[in-house]
């Protein structure tokens, strides 16, 4: 994840960078269930409204838990398929709060009615993340459900009014990537405490639906818009905080924005980007799925590392006998191709492997979502992407007036 409300307030206001710390343990985020009341398209477990059999009880659930707190994982985000469908969530939930984890729920919120809100209020959840992939109509085709966008969005004010922290999650593609304006428009209206930005990942749906991956000058566009969003919720005092997460080239983006914007803290930005490294999956970001096998993050669930029933996580988690493990460990990673002639590996990490596996076989192959041209990666001989038109922010307009219910 790429804190970008947290570099833009270091660009305006530097602050001295403190000794590097490592997380003590990796986030761990757990998809309890893989059934789903949705259909999206995007689904990187393609997840659907059956029972899968072989699932975690609540018994084996809380050993595993005991485990993580041993091992120091500071954060769970508990997610599914949908997990307010498993009858124990709240059980689990309060167990991991007892525990003292960082505990963050992961929904789609059409399940969060009047009693479910109540509930989530009273198991004191860190924070709750809620997806909406466009407005209205389109993300309830997203979503594959009719009024799913109307029950989302009741959702978030549901919580909000019982003063939970609440995000909106928005994964990109070309079919909604005109709806992020009038998105970000929406945070505003209701107060939305955070807004991640989900870079498309090739995984599960998103795998199959990979043709729809935003385009280049699109997301470039859409980084814009949500720099420009953040710089102003900065200055008139907002609380609300930007993320994104899926491109780790965000950072090298960011930095040659400060360059060319901020150039007396581009400097100190760059040194904190370093620090940060960029893409952390199987090193500070796991993924324990419903069966409880452990992927390097949630988008490697075709590739299993072992199986907590089998071996603890705290055994699983530091083994570097695996190939890929090892490599995506390593720094800088073996990666190849415009990642591997990259100047900036010491910030984006090489970027998300998964993409470069997904679409050639090998996991440390370039990333064909990288977004920035040979000449912004340090590259010696621009090719085909310096051919990309490189225009100035004008704005991502969305497709038609839209109005909220």
């Amino acid at each position: 994840m790429f804190r970008l409300t947290h570099y833009l307030k270091e660009l305006l206001d530097p602050t001295p960078p403190g000794p590097h710390r490592q997380p003590p343990g990796p986030v761990v985020i757990w998809n309890l269930i893989r059934r789903c009341n949705l259909l999206c398209k995007h689904c990187y477990s393609i997840s659907g409204d059956v029972d899968f059999p072989g699932e975690l009880s609540t018994a084996e659930v809380f050993t595993v838990m005991d485990d993580l707190k041993r091992f120091r994982v500071p954060v769970l985000i508990l997610s599914g398929g949908e997990p307010l469908l498993r009858p124990d969530i709240f059980d689990i939930s309060a167990r991991a709060k007892q525990l003292g984890f960082y505990v963050g729920l992961s929904s789609n919120g059409v399940l969060i009615d009047d009693d479910n809100a109540l509930r989530i209020h009273d198991a004191g959840y860190d924070y709750v993340g809620i997806s909406l992939d466009g407005i209205g109509a389109v993300h309830d085709r997203f979503r594959g459900m009719e009024g799913a966008f109307d029950a989302s969005l009741a959702a978030v004010r549901r919580l909000k009014a019982f003063g939970v922290k609440v995000g909106l999650r928005f994964t990109m593609t070309m079919d909604n990537a005109r709806n992020l304006e009038a998105l970000l428009d929406l945070c505003d209206e209701e107060g939305v405490d955070k807004i991640y930005l989900s870079h498309l990942v090739y995984a599960g749906r998103g795998n199959k639906n990979r043709g729809d991956d935003a385009h280049w000058a699109v997301t470039r566009e859409a980084m814009d818009l949500l720099i420009a969003r953040a710089l102003a919720d900065i200055e008139n005092g907002s609380g609300r905080e930007y993320v994104t997460g899926n491109n780790d080239a965000d950072g090298v983006y960011l930095l040659h924005f400060a360059r060319a914007r901020f150039p007396r803290t581009a400097g100190h930005l760059e040194t904190l980007l370093e620090l940060w490294g960029g893409n952390a999956s199987g090193v500070n970001i796991a993924n324990i799925d419903n069966l409880g096998n452990v992927h390097p993050d949630t988008f490697w669930w075709h590739y299993t590392l072992g199986n907590v029933r089998e071996r603890p996580f705290s055994q699983i988690w530091p083994d570097t006998s695996d190939p890929v493990m090892a490599g995506l460990k390593q720094r800088p990673r073996p990666v190849k191709g415009r990642c591997g002639e990259c100047s900036f590996k010491s910030i984006c990490g090489g970027n998300t492997r998964v993409r470069a596996l997904q679409l050639t076989g090998d996991p440390w192959a370039e990333d064909p979502a990288c977004y920035l041209t040979d000449a912004e990666i340090g590259r010696a001989s621009p090719g085909a992407a310096e051919r990309l038109t490189v225009r100035p922010f004008r704005g991502v307009r969305h497709e038609a007036p839209h109005r909220y219910v």
